[in-house]
């Protein structure tokens, strides 16, 4: 049985988890996204589609400037804060809804919080640099933890994503985090075979020994791509098989490019699982 994961607070919102799967929008602020999605310093096109999630449904914004692709070159902390804070600063006035920074920088982070992001997602899982867990702590947000396999060998996937997420939520426990401000992502895509990412997955739901509420984002990646030989803008539908069976499986909030069609797809699937709908 699911342990009570109790209530995240973001902002002025509260995630309460287990009543109804959550919606994170995208917004890419790089000009090489892997998702084909990315709109670099165009902050007008930037704000036109924080708009458009958040009208169709997004409950907070993941503002990132950095690309995760495999292949990229890291960005140094000044441009990447070219690209975000105009943005966030922005957004922060005008929109309803909390935003996330995306990044593993905490002066990155810190600026991002003082221009109004409210939740820190860190792709690495404080394993780049595990200073942005006091600067969580220090702000009171959720802090979103990563299994990032990158530049690791795994044999055993399962149990090596529950060690990786439980030592990143130890770290954050002892710099002060609260514990309901912690989130866990398996991290699909980050160093991990095919394989690796269907089986995670497929089981999915062995992660809810963590005992933290389980952040999902497939949304347009490689796998979906690998195994449907598309590109991603095309890759709407097995997104969508995605977010369904990792609601299933246990999932509370799915990361999406494609917020309408995703909340819909999230709202039928609560409706079967959660039993409800409204």
């Amino acid at each position: 049985m699911r342990t009570d994961l109790g209530v995240t607070v973001c902002g002025d919102r509260e995630f309460r988890w287990g009543e109804r799967t959550f919606i994170m929008g995208v917004l890419n602020l790089t000009p090489d996204s892997f998702s084909g999605d990315g709109l670099g310093s165009d902050i007008v096109a930037a704000l036109a589609q924080a708009r458009r999630l958040v009208a169709e449904g997004a409950d907070i914004l993941d503002v990132g400037g950095e690309s995760t692709r495999p292949e990229s070159s890291p960005l140094s902390a000044d441009e990447e804060l070219s690209r975000v804070i105009p943005v966030i600063e922005k957004l922060a006035g005008e929109i309803t809804v909390p935003i996330s920074i995306d990044t593993y920088k905490p002066e990155v982070a810190r600026l991002a919080l003082e221009a109004g992001a409210r939740m820190i997602n860190d792709v690495w899982g404080l394993r780049r640099d595990p200073m942005l867990a006091p600067l969580a702590a220090e702000w009171g947000v959720p802090l979103v933890i990563v299994a990032n396999q990158r530049e690791i060998t795994y044999e055993d996937i399962i149990p090596e994503v529950i060690a990786s997420l439980r030592r990143s939520i130890d770290l954050a426990l002892d710099a002060g985090v609260a514990r309901e401000n912690i989130i866990i992502d398996p991290g699909i895509g980050f160093g991990k075979t095919l394989e690796g990412n269907l089986e995670l997955i497929r089981r999915l739901g062995e992660l809810k020994v963590l005992g933290r509420p389980i952040l999902l984002g497939t949304s347009r990646k490689s796998m979906i791509g690998l195994v449907l030989n598309l590109p991603p803008e095309q890759r709407l539908e097995g997104t969508a098989a995605t977010i369904a069976l990792g609601i299933a499986g246990g999932a509370d909030m799915v990361r999406v490019h494609d917020v309408l069609q995703m909340g819909r797809v999230s709202r039928m699937t609560d409706a079967i699982i959660r039993g409800k709908w409204t």
